[in-house]
């Protein structure tokens, strides 16, 4: 089974070529993975809901159900304090003995096992995960179930990957489509699945990635269909739920307000979670016991306000459909925000991103009051987008995931100007986001900005080097000595490229090579009427480039032998087999035109910078004064 990809695809050489994209037909069988893997996850999403509805009614009610049930109808009275400490401690007990890997809400987790961990997880984390997670939201915690999914998703697509024959970067791919394909079961969400994979987990846009987590969320939305029913999840439906197709000037203005707001609350919500998690590392109990520490302020809200109990997908539907009353509204944005702050940095286990959402209704129900009316939902929902877009700081993923959530397309233009400046917001006054600053007190850094890399626009011919030293091939090596004795200790060249008369390059020296030839008085009788042709060739062929090669290609190859200055060399074609001759082959003699060396590389990333830092008017502005005609 390890070499069943290897035998079905293998790589062929795409540096050589130039083209948009540098996908081969690896993806093929890459992809038809992942739809397996899609099919798995949304089993394993179905069994993640059927044991938080299990232990949701076990706590709350003391029955055998794994129906989805509110832990706010519960009857418990004042024991409802203690039910989310038994949780906790059940949690904590499994993180000492089981995995560690389960506190948190699992996003830094799998973005940390995607970058630094070659996309390995353990096979317990597939299986604690999930039964954690489902422990601390059915015991009361104020989480979400997504979290948990992507993980756990993750580490099934890891799981699957790892028996297989794959590159760390295929593995990656396939761990970030069960992860994909976990939070498309869900939320009923494949697009804003993939979003999510491209903006926070892959760390990259190509196709080679993209299709097989795409089809990995579309077959887990599919498989969804016949197992948990269709989207959407919170659908806006009804007289009162219409929302105007055409937005004013005062609607857009309060949908940037929104924005704005959404992202203060997020950083406020960011410095006080992380302020509780650092917190409990000063308290002298170990640290199996602190989940059930930060259970305490669980149950305390729960007794206070038991709407805050659990995922709360009731509470955000309620939101949506206008229908939350001021005590739920303040309760939110009061006694839910508080727990989930307390609970998940003592490091409970479960998602953020359904907490996030009903704290974002519940902000967006608030301003409702002050906004003009726009239909029920309309503010909520602005909320909702602007807050996950400040916490993960991914705005397209928060955008679609408002409208696959609702189906409601009229909130297209909304929403972009509520999680553009929720965006903007946090981008100019937090250096890090929710997700990535928990990864960066562990010491990684992480760019969540994409560009087009400068080496894969600049093309060899734009940077090389034509005025250079060539030597012909049919000069002896007494020849070479009497004239290239003096010369040689002052040239800077450190590569000498060895060509016939018509300048096809016929092998490579090295300048400390040329020197031992050289510097012999007098020459080995043996070399001195030997031509220098007749050395090179006997060396391995010289690896080369060519000059409509992009430097990205230059550096891979440069990476792979170790050379730091290649000769440039003209395509010829094969006229036996009428194609262009690939990488490090000789076939119609190619001709030399010029050398291309390390630090001619770094002539791309001055242009990127004299494009990024040079400011000029060019068009400027002229004053034309009148001029009277005698």
């Amino acid at each position: 089974m390890r070499n069943f990809l290897d035998r079905v695809f293998t790589e062929k050489e795409t540096s050589g070529r130039l083209g948009d994209f540098t996908t081969t037909p690896r993806v093929i069988p890459i992809a038809l993975l992942a739809v397996g893997i899609g099919v798995v996850c949304a089993y394993v999403a179905v069994g993640l809901l059927k044991l938080i509805g299990l232990f949701t009614n076990l706590f709350f009610y003391q029955r055998l159900d794994t129906s989805m049930t509110s832990p706010a109808g519960n009857h418990l009275g004042a024991w409802v304090l203690v039910v989310p400490i038994i949780g906790a401690v059940i949690v904590g007990l499994m993180g000492r003995y089981g995995s560690e890997r389960i506190r948190g809400h699992g996003i830094p987790e799998a973005i940390e096992a995607i970058l630094l961990k070659g996309a390995r997880v353990e096979p317990k984390v597939a299986l604690y995960k999930p039964v954690s997670a489902a422990i601390a939201i059915g015991s009361g915690g104020p989480f979400g179930a997504e979290g948990p999914i992507i993980m756990t998703g993750g580490a099934v697509g890891s799981l699957i990957a790892q028996f297989f024959h794959l590159t760390d970067t295929e593995r990656k791919t396939l761990m970030v489509a069960g992860a994909a394909a976990g939070m498309s079961a869900i939320f009923a969400s494949p697009v804003a699945a993939v979003l999510l994979a491209v903006e926070l987990l892959l760390f990259e846009w190509k196709p080679r990635s993209l299709i097989p987590v795409a089809l990995a969320s579309a077959t887990a939305a599919a498989a969804r269909r016949g197992l948990l029913g269709t989207g959407p999840i919170f659908p806006m439906d009804g007289p009162l739920a219409a929302h105007n197709t055409f937005v004013g000037a005062k609607a857009l203005a309060g949908c940037a307000l929104v924005g704005l707001l959404g992202a203060a609350l997020v950083a406020l919500l960011s410095k006080c979670l992380y302020s509780v998690e650092d917190m409990f590392p000063r308290l002298r109990v170990h640290s199996m016991w602190w989940p059930a520490i930060g259970a305490v302020a669980i149950g305390v809200g729960g007794y206070i306000f038991p709407p805050a109990l659990g995922v709360g997908y009731d509470v955000i539907g309620s939101l949506l459909h206008g229908d939350a009353t001021r005590y739920v509204i303040i309760g939110i944005l009061l006694v839910k925000s508080t727990m989930w702050v307390i609970s998940l940095g003592s490091g409970n286990s479960g998602g953020i991103l359904a907490p996030l959402l009903m704290m974002g209704g519940g902000l967006g129900a608030a301003l409702g009051y002050f906004l003009p009316y726009q239909g029920a939902g309309f503010w909520p929902l602005l909320g909702m987008a602007a807050v996950l877009t400040g916490a993960i700081g991914s705005p397209l993923t928060a955008l679609v995931f408002a409208v696959e959530l609702t189906h409601d397309v009229d909130m297209l233009l909304p929403l972009l100007v509520a999680v553009t400046l929720s965006h903007a917001f946090i981008a100019l006054t937090l250096p890090r986001s929710i997700v990535t600053e928990k990864l960066s007190r562990r010491g990684y850094h992480l760019s969540r900005e994409y560009s087009t890399d400068p080496l894969e626009n600049v093309l060899v011919r734009e940077v090389m080097r034509s005025n250079i030293i060539a030597l012909p091939g049919t000069v002896s090596i007494q020849e070479l000595t009497q004239s290239l004795r003096v010369e040689h200790g002052r040239s800077g060249q450190w590569l000498y490229p060895v060509v016939e008369g018509d300048q096809s390059l016929v092998g490579v020296i090295t300048r400390k090579e040329l020197q031992n030839l050289i510097g012999q008085s007098p020459p080995d009788k043996t070399l001195r009427d030997v031509e220098l042709a007749d050395i090179v060739t006997k060396k391995s062929q010289p690896v080369v480039t060519y000059p409509d090669e992009p430097l990205r290609a230059v550096v891979y190859r440069m990476a792979e032998t170790g050379l730091t200055r290649l000769p440039v060399v003209e395509r010829r074609v094969n006229r036996a087999h009428g194609s262009k001759q690939q990488r490090g082959t000789q076939t119609g003699v190619p001709k030399l035109v010029g050398v291309v060396t390390l630090n001619d590389l770094l002539k791309a990333r001055v242009l990127n910078l004299q494009a990024e830092r040079k400011r000029e008017r060019v068009l400027p502005i002229r004053i034309f004064k009148n001029r009277v005609i005698e």
